[in-house]
Formats: C-alpha cells, sequence, structure tokens
C-alpha cells in the first residue's frame, strides 16, 4: 500500500487518479481549493473513509499549503508519492479549454493574468514539493510527479502555442528539473509528465483519451519509476518527451 498526495483532486485527472488508486487499496489524501463543493470526491470518501481522506488545500497561497501539510501529518508521518496535479488554464472562471487560446490573445495579454496562470501552474507545484519534502524523505522510494503539457516543450513550440499556459508549463518543467537534483539526496525520484490531451473540463469534448485511459496509463509508468528516472520528462506511457 502506498501513500499517495493528489493535489487538483476534485475533477478530471486528479479525481481520475484518486478513483483509481483508492480502488487499487492505496492511501490516498485528495487535495482541493473547496472540500465543500467537491460532490463526487466526498461521495468515494464517505465509502472508503480508511482509504481516503479529503485535505483542504489552495495551492496558491503558502499558509493553506503549510497547513494542509500539518493536517496530513495527523495521518501519516510519510509519502511515497506527491502528484502536482492542481493547475489551471487561464484565470477567468469557467475559462475555456486547449481548443480555445481564451484570454491568451495578442492584443488581449496583461501581467496579472500570466502571472496568476504561472503562480498555479509552475511555482506552486514546487512549494508543494518543498513543504512535504520531510513526509517525502521519510516515504519508500518516494517519487514527486508534476504535471505538465505537450504545451510546455519549448522545441515543440512551432505554430504558436497558448501564452500563458504553455509558458507556465515549460516553466513547471525547468523548477522540477531543478528540484529533481536537490530531491535526488533525499532519495526522491522527480519527474514531469504529459498525460497526453485529455476529456476533461480543461481539455474539452474533442480530446483523443479518456480520463481512464491516461490515468491508469501513468499510475503503471509512476509504478514502474526508478532512481535512473530523476529528471525525466516522459508521456502517459512513458516515452520521454522533448523538453
Amino acid at each position: 500500500m502506498q501513500r499517495i498526495v493528489i493535489t487538483g483532486a476534485s475533477r478530471g485527472i486528479g479525481l481520475e487518479f484518486v478513483r483509481q488508486y483508492v480502488d487499487r487499496g492505496d492511501r490516498v489524501f485528495a487535495a482541493c481549493r473547496d472540500p465543500k463543493r467537491a460532490n463526487d470526491l466526498n461521495e468515494l470518501a464517505a465509502a472508503e473513509p480508511k482509504r481516503l481522506t479529503v485535505l483542504p488545500l489552495d495551492v496558491s497561497d503558502a499558509a493553506s499549503i503549510r497547513a494542509a501539510h500539518d493536517q496530513l501529518r495527523l495521518h501519516a508521518d510519510a509519502i511515497d508519492v506527491l502528484i502536482n496535479n492542481a493547475a489551471v488554464y487561464d484565470r477567468r472562471p469557467g475559462a475555456a479549454g486547449q481548443t480555445d487560446r481564451g484570454e491568451q490573445q495578442l492584443g488581449e495579454l496583461t501581467f496579472d493574468d500570466a502571472l496568476a496562470v504561472l503562480r498555479t501552474n509552475a511555482v506552486a507545484p514546487l512549494i508543494v514539493a518543498q513543504t512535504f519534502r520531510d513526509l517525502l524523505r521519510a516515504g519508500h522510494k518516494s517519487r514527486v510527479v508534476s504535471i505538465t503539457s505537450g504545451y510546455g516543450s519549448v522545441s515543440g513550440n512551432t505554430r504558436g502555442y497558448p501564452y500563458h499556459y504553455s509558458a507556465s508549463k515549460a516553466a513547471l518543467n525547468q523548477y522540477m528539473r531543478s528540484l529533481a537534483a536537490d530531491l535526488a539526496k533525499d532519495q526522491v525520484t522527480t519527474i514531469v509528465m504529459n498525460p497526453g490531451w485529455v476529456r476533461t473540463d480543461m481539455g474539452g469534448p474533442n480530446a483523443t483519451l479518456t480520463a481512464d485511459r491516461s490515468v491508469s496509463g501513468m499510475i503503471a509508468v509512476i509504478d514502474a519509476l526508478t532512481p535512473r528516472d530523476n529528471n525525466k520528462f516522459l508521456d502517459w506511457q512513458g516515452v520521454e518527451q522533448a523538453w
């Protein structure tokens, strides 16, 4: 049984990670910004109270991250997997999926929009990992997995990616490459993972992958990680991606 923390766990890929890990018997700590509104997640927790704990966590807020860490320590003294999944596409409520550039069009770009996306998608996973470092250090073959995107590939951007989202994922990749060097000293393996184009609120209805298929593939990859995989950029099938 593994002890697993998943951020952004109330819907989409995050919720599917929760379902699959709980179904196979792992101990899951599912973090989301507003647990009171996370109906699907709360139903799972009610059905599996010994396997699933829901934690309030706004990844863009340092105090919230510390509070989630302290609450988790009441239940476990170590974690084996941290999945940094929480992310936004842009900062408008109800923002469109990846097929619509939304507020990320030339002529509509602002500092505030850019920094809001970068804070959540790039900086927050680093601060979460930093805060949870003691628990990761105490875990078994601990891994930090940050969910990135094909849009995070700098070399792949030949036709113009959505400005803020792609920049945030490229920044996430760079942060995690630096983090991988530090956490390797604690015997923690750190990677970034592209889940593919998944049919979620963010991915939209035309996406080519179901959440079930993407997540089952990612879990298989995560299970097979070894220290030799540290600092890699992998897709949901374990294929290395271009930085």
